[in-house]
């Protein structure tokens, strides 16, 4: 697993949004902090102007977000892991793809079910024997639909590092890669 990052009370906001992907879940969750409009931060402002606004000390919120950031990562698996479990065949392995329907109509990793809505109902109706492994495009929401299951009884969830973009990086370069808008 990497090394934790390393948090400083100047960084800017977009930077840790992005180097740490619950970033917003942890501050809202321990804080209330970031999810709604009374209580929002700009992207640009720094970690302790929004630490410093909001009356929370910045050496506090930084063990949270470390933490917080610690306990994400162990909700995820490496494209490696993933082919190695997949190859073993051993565990039973229910690949499902988060994305939209366009996206998982253009490109797919081989085997992965679509999320929709009776899918979802149907895992939380009868959970399977499997080890349920949830993907999105760059793995930035993943963790945040992993939460969303685990909370849900679904404690066998984990989600793809890095999502289909480093499977194909890494693990199955004959699939397209491609770019959101929202992505630049």
């Amino acid at each position: 697993m990497d090394p934790l990052p390393e948090i400083r009370p100047g960084d800017r906001m977009d930077a840790l949004l992005e180097a740490l992907p619950g970033a917003r879940r942890a501050l809202f969750a321990t804080y209330h902090v970031g999810g709604c409009q009374s209580c929002a931060y700009r992207e640009d402002e720094t970690l302790a102007e929004v630490c410093d606004r909001n009356e929370i000390a910045v050496d506090e919120a930084i063990a949270t977000l470390l933490a917080s950031h610690a306990h994400d990562r162990r909700m995820l698996i490496a494209p490696a892991d993933l082919k190695k479990l997949r190859d073993d065949g051993r565990e039973k392995i229910l690949l499902v793809d988060t994305r939209t329907r366009e996206e998982h109509e253009a490109v797919t990793i081989p085997g992965a079910q679509f999320m929709t809505q009776d899918l979802q109902q149907k895992l939380l109706a009868t959970p399977p024997a499997a080890r349920i492994v949830l993907f999105d495009h760059r793995g930035r929401d993943v963790l945040d639909h992993c939460a969303w299951f685990r909370g849900h009884g679904l404690e066998e969830t984990c989600g793809l590092d890095g999502g289909i973009d480093a499977w194909a990086k890494e693990i199955d370069p004959s699939l397209p890669r491609y770019r959101l808008e929202m992505d630049s």
